[in-house]
């Protein structure tokens, strides 16, 4: 491991390892421990008393962020001719079918987020080996399955996210920039983890929630004092 910044050591120097912080202090440390001359996300790091080898204890959902991401997330929509001028008109940054799907057979994967219609799933579908890994994939359950194009891309625009529980138990989800204000950044963690908290397994058992930090690119991590959120079922 390469030695410490000055910057690093002074953030490092902010937060104390052994404490866990109310998610107001939280929000506001992480303002005073980001360093980086780029507008740095905001990610959060929760662990799950799931079994994710168990397909009833997978946690996976979709949220709307009350302030986004803050992220102009690019978007594609892959529709019939009829369906164009929705998504155009909804924001969408790419909009066609067989042309870019080719695209993305050769490797073009320049987006953030894909569209579709459950009527052009046969051809998008074998798009799995280039989408799947880069998890570009279009699924119903997070709503980017459906004939509501329009509707889809004003909600990815708005800050819609879909998140799940990778084979570790642990959510990892981008909640904002840490040029939001601390207000900002308290609100998107707190849907994030209410949300999450509605989908508890009813075959999980004991502590649902075993860690929640937080942190920016590059940042110290803060953990996060589970009793301090609102709402929250454990």
């Amino acid at each position: 491991m390469g030695k410490l910044t000055k910057n690093q050591k002074a953030a490092k120097a902010k937060v104390d390892n052994l404490k866990e912080y109310s998610l107001d202090d939280a929000a506001n440390l992480l303002k005073e421990i980001t360093f980086t001359k780029f507008d740095a996300s905001v990610d959060l790091d929760i662990r799950l008393g799931v079994d994710p080898k168990k397909a009833d204890q997978m946690v996976r959902g979709v949220v709307t962020l009350p302030h986004g991401t803050g992220k102009d997330l690019k978007v594609l929509v892959l529709c019939t001719p009829d369906k164009e001028q929705e998504a155009k008109d909804a924001g969408a940054d790419y909009v066609g079918l067989d042309d870019y799907i080719k695209k993305i057979e050769e490797g073009w994967t320049d987006i953030d987020v894909i569209i579709t219609m459950p009527t052009v799933m046969a051809k998008v579908g074998r798009l799995g080996r280039v989408l799947g890994p880069r998890g570009l994939m279009p699924n119903p359950k997070s709503g980017t399955v459906t004939l509501e194009v329009g509707k889809a891309v004003k909600d990815i625009k708005a800050g819609k996210i879909d998140f799940k529980v990778d084979k570790f138990g642990i959510i990892h989800v981008s909640v904002g920039k840490a040029s939001f204000t601390p207000d900002k950044i308290k609100d998107n963690v707190q849907e994030m983890i209410q949300t999450i908290s509605k989908l508890k397994p009813a075959s999980a058992k004991g502590t649902y929630f075993k860690s929640i930090n937080i942190s920016t690119t590059m940042s110290p991590s803060i953990t996060i004092d589970k009793n301090s959120i609102s709402g929250l079922k454990s």
